[in-house]
């Protein structure tokens, strides 16, 4: 089962979010906060694999509320449910360390598979967003280090050449089964190479993988993985 701490001030919301996971039978609703203070308090005290947060909320916002749970709990994986979709609020909980971020206009078989992936730790972003927030992130680094590197860090030197190949292809939006299926890899495998580059470079999700792997060069602008590089020299039609 997987355990799930539910954050949000309305009450009708944690009510409907919590309904609808126990009838899914896959998940335990370990508790209900109605703030980010009360958040970062049952987290420490449940130990949840995910936690569904709300980001405006009274007290404590859910953003601080991730950093901080993530802080004590870093194998803790933090889904934000929100009605707002600004770049200030996705940027806001990714840089805090949220795994995947959601709105609540969407349907509930997606919540649903958004909570079973947030617990095997993908991130949960469609590409074109991955991208947008991927090219930000290299945008300031790049200001905050200049002058820029004309190549990779010495962060490759750490990983095999799988490692850098599922990288490479975590750093183009795919999923851990699409990883394994162009790779002819069992999904368990891409696991345990995609948490060993983690390891390795200090990552806490797939997102800030997905920046490093592009940091690196082993993703082009047009988000394919690089030949040469580590990764594959296929291209893959369906990451833009």
């Amino acid at each position: 089962m997987i355990r799930v701490l539910v954050v949000d001030d309305q009450t009708l919301v944690r009510a409907g979010v919590g309904l609808l996971l126990r009838t899914a039978g896959e998940f335990e609703v370990v508790g209900e906060a109605g703030d980010g203070l009360e958040a970062v308090r049952l987290a420490e005290r449940l130990r949840p694999d995910v936690v569904l947060m709300d980001l405006r909320m009274p007290r404590m916002d859910g953003i601080e509320a991730t950093r901080r749970i993530l802080d004590r709990q870093p194998a803790a994986r933090v889904l934000v449910l929100t009605t707002f979709a600004d770049d200030a609020n996705v940027y806001g909980a990714l840089g805090a360390g949220a795994i995947g971020y959601l709105v609540k206009d969407g349907e509930p078989e997606e919540l649903i598979d958004a909570v079973r992936r947030a617990a095997a730790g993908e991130s949960l972003l469609a590409p074109p967003v991955l991208a947008r927030i991927v090219q930000r992130a290299i945008v300031a680094h790049e200001q905050e280090h200049r002058p820029a590197p004309d190549r990779p860090g010495p962060g490759l030197t750490l990983l095999s050449r799988r490692e850098r190949e599922v990288l490479a292809l975590v750093g183009a939006g795919l999923s851990n089964a699409e990883i394994g299926a162009r790779l002819h890899l069992g999904v368990t495998t891409v696991k345990t190479h995609v948490s060993a580059a983690m390891e390795k470079l200090h990552l806490r999700n797939r997102v800030q993988s997905a920046v490093v792997a592009h940091r690196l060069g082993l993703v082009d602008d047009d988000f394919n993985p690089v030949t040469g590089m580590g990764g594959t020299a296929e291209h893959h039609p369906g990451v833009t």
